[in-house]
């Protein structure tokens, strides 16, 4: 994560309450003496739309001021994609998990966008539960369980019946197709090594060591064979930027090599990523990619609690770093083939902005 991320406060630790419950169970029950989580009401996700104006954001403190909201709904989104640390629980049990989360349920902001608003989420690490966790983290399958509650997930949906909280969907029919992938970057990623710095990672060249784990992975190549014009590839942590060593997927860089190798190889075209989790705002780009076409990585961070980083190298940055509260639209302009990045600050205002021909996202016949 961030230095602001390390000197977060945090809420209060409980002692961990027994019958927790298994990945299959659903509902927003409280157990006794743990806040009550109600998902809150809102438009489902229609399958035979596609969304032209997709929002998105992270981080977002629950603790904290959230006039950014009264921007998102002026925004008018067709689908709101929280993109991790939705909350800031940090916890070593289910209570202070439950407590973040029905803060957010409280939100006023929120409940107005989200009542307007179709909405899918994955997590990052403050959301799952600790700071920079990954498949180490004790709690995961609570912490999964928690947040599909909160977030509706219906009890057939496949995230109550698999470890993990990936998901994606195909919105709309040809050829107007946009393909929704959420991947979830903590469940089963290995633990990092520390580096010298306090916050900061080693590189990792060990095959074995994971960001996905198998079972996504494997996932993931059959829904990157879905036909489909346009695709979102949300990623909690930065693809591209690699000039620091905070978490991304330039830690693991065989990883990275994988997702951009198995783009190529199933053939799917139109891909952008989008990720947050670093506290600040910026678009990278990376030509010649082994996509065989530009792989494009719009960051939107933070929702209500940003951090300056002004000297922050990232040699893949396209425009200027955006160090304010913000949130990132994806607006397709179907007439034209154009796609545009946009990152919006808490007035509304665009603070970024750069435009991609769909027909360039495409790598070229063997």
């Amino acid at each position: 994560m961030t230095d602001e991320d390390h000197g977060a406060t945090r809420l209060g630790r409980r002692a961990l309450l027994g019958g927790a419950g298994s990945l299959l169970l659903a509902g927003a029950c409280s157990p006794r003496g743990m806040a009550t989580i109600e998902p809150v009401p809102g438009p489902p996700l229609d399958p035979s739309r596609a969304p032209s104006r997709i929002v998105f954001g992270s981080c977002l403190d629950q603790g904290l001021p959230q006039p950014i909201w009264q921007a998102i709904a002026a925004a008018r989104p067709e689908l709101l994609l929280m993109i991790g640390d939705n909350v800031y629980a940090d916890a070593e049990d289910e209570a202070t998990l439950r407590e973040a989360y029905a803060a957010l349920g409280r939100s006023e902001g929120f409940r107005q966008v989200r009542a307007q608003t179709p909405l899918l989420a994955t997590w990052d690490d403050h959301d799952y539960g600790r700071d920079d966790a990954g498949s180490e983290y004790p709690l995961r399958d609570v912490s999964q369980r928690v947040m599909l509650d909160f977030f509706g997930e219906p009890a057939d949906s496949p995230r109550r019946r698999r470890p993990g909280v990936y998901r994606a969907d195909v919105l709309g029919a040809a050829p107007r197709r946009v393909q929704i992938i959420l991947l979830d970057c903590r469940y089963f990623r290995s633990e990092l090594r520390r580096g010298p710095s306090r916050g900061r990672y080693q590189r990792s060249d060990d095959p074995a060591d994971t960001m996905l784990g198998a079972a996504q992975w494997s996932w993931l190549e059959e829904q990157l064979k879905i036909p489909a014009e346009l695709r979102v590839l949300a990623t909690s942590v930065q693809l591209l930027s690699d000039d620091h060593d905070y978490e991304s997927w330039g830690v693991l860089p065989l990883e990275r090599d994988r997702l951009l190798t198995l783009i190529r190889s199933t053939g799917a075209s139109g891909l952008i990523v989008i990720s947050g989790d670093r506290h600040h705002a910026e678009l990278s780009a990376l030509e010649g990619s082994a996509a065989g076409y530009p792989i494009y990585d719009l960051t939107s961070s933070s929702l209500n609690r940003p951090t300056p980083h002004p000297h922050e190298l990232n040699q893949h940055r396209v425009g200027e770093m955006v160090d304010v509260a913000n949130f990132g639209v994806i607006e397709v302009d179907w007439e034209r083939g154009v796609v545009a990045l946009r990152i919006h600050d808490e007035r509304g205002a665009a603070r970024l902005e750069h435009k991609v021909a769909l027909a360039s996202l495409t790598a070229p016949r063997a």
